[in-house]
């Protein structure tokens, strides 16, 4: 998991600075974190919509991430579309989940098979200490072979 905060550093600054982190990954789930502090927050008293969309963000995207590292191939990846519905105030401390994992084994199959780009939803769904659904957030991935041989 050190590595992976390093990595966000490097590569995120502004995730890591607001205080977003990696939770728990496995196979097909991906977790995240971020806390209510001054540096994240908005003028209503809670964490500001875009550090909560980057938490969301990083679930989905460490997944597809994983995945395209486990298939030894050259796959390219980005968000194309992105959609968040925000039902009470983010306080404290909220936790991303994304469980969608089988969803781009598939959608890599059929990349690496076709040599065609695949896009897929995928959804992360963020919830308080009290276990409510804070946000929920769904993002439309795009992926593709870097060189395709055809």
């Amino acid at each position: 998991m050190f590595k992976f905060h390093l990595f966000i550093l490097a590569k995120l600054p502004s995730a890591f600075f607001t205080g977003v982190r990696l939770k728990s990954i496995s196979e097909n789930t991906c977790s995240s974190t971020i806390k209510h502090r001054w540096i994240n927050q908005n003028p209503f008293g809670s964490i500001y919509f875009a550090v909560l969309a980057m938490s969301a963000e990083l679930t989905t995207g460490t997944l597809v991430l994983q995945k395209i590292r486990n298939s030894k191939q050259p796959i390219s990846m980005l968000v194309t579309q992105q959609k968040g519905t925000f039902l009470k105030k983010a306080k404290g401390k909220i936790t991303f989940t994304c469980n969608d994992g089988k969803i781009i084994a598939n959608a890599l199959k059929s990349t690496i098979a076709s040599s065609e780009g695949q896009t897929f939803w995928m959804e992360s769904i963020g919830r308080d200490k009290q276990n409510e659904t804070v946000a929920i957030f769904n993002f439309e991935w795009s992926i593709k072979l870097k060189n395709p041989t055809n």
